[in-house]
């Protein structure tokens, strides 16, 4: 890892995180921010504070999407009480899964089939947002994880999209690789681990109410996604 300029901190969320299945047993979890640091102490802040911390025993599609929205909510939230500015540029790097719920929910567009490929999530794949509105600095939702993980679930869809909505200008570009585009990802219906028997059980919606089974489709989650 090169060394950054003057003033850029690495910020790890776990709240825009890896997507697992859910399954019947614990996903590995992320090194704890004092190891991090420990790799990287010139340029990893560990004094931050994770937006979210996803269940260990997985998520629906549903689910991922809704701790997506309230993670970027706070994020954007802090980014935007810290600068004190409405023209900062944040990088966010995630994975395939993550990437294409952070486009949905910061454009606000989600299509009735969740295996739609609408944002592309080729490797080191880059997409770019632009925030629609510029909301008047310091009049965002508090940035606190307490609020977040206590708060109700952020209201995205219908175009409405997080922090005033963002219009994606670059989609999955790979200009800046020799060979382009590769290994792109999409979703392909909810996934499981484990025991499949156990999944209906476990699909609950943030609401609490039980997700429709009907029409779902559930697989075993290939090496793909592990």
């Amino acid at each position: 890892m090169k060394k950054l300029g003057p003033g850029i901190k690495v910020r790890a969320d776990t709240g825009i995180g890896e997507w697992y299945g859910v399954a019947s047993f614990d996903h590995p979890s992320p090194a704890p921010p004092a190891f991090l640091k420990s790799l990287f102490p010139s340029s990893f802040d560990d004094t931050n504070q994770a937006s979210i911390v996803p269940p260990r025993s997985g998520e629906t599609i549903a689910q991922l999407h809704n701790r997506v929205a309230k993670a970027l909510s706070h994020i954007i939230a802090c980014v935007d009480a810290e600068s004190g500015t409405k023209d900062t540029s944040m990088l966010i790097c995630t994975h395939a899964a993550t990437l294409i719920a952070i486009g949905r929910t910061l454009t606000g567009r989600m299509s009735d089939d969740i295996n739609e490929d609408d944002f592309k999530a080729p490797t080191a794949g880059i997409t770019k947002f632009v925030r629609r509105q510029d909301p008047e600095v310091g009049n965002s939702k508090p940035c606190g994880p307490a609020a977040v993980q206590n708060g109700e679930p952020v209201d995205w869809r219908g175009g409405a999209g997080v922090a005033g909505g963002w219009t994606c200008v670059l989609n999955g570009n790979c200009d800046h690789l020799a060979g382009g585009a590769e290994r792109s990802w999409h979703f392909s219906g909810e996934e499981t681990f484990g025991d499949l028997e156990i999944a209906p059980k476990i699909l609950i919606a943030e609401a609490g109410q039980p997700l429709p089974l009907s029409g779902q489709t559930y697989q075993k989650a290939g090496n793909s996604r592990i």
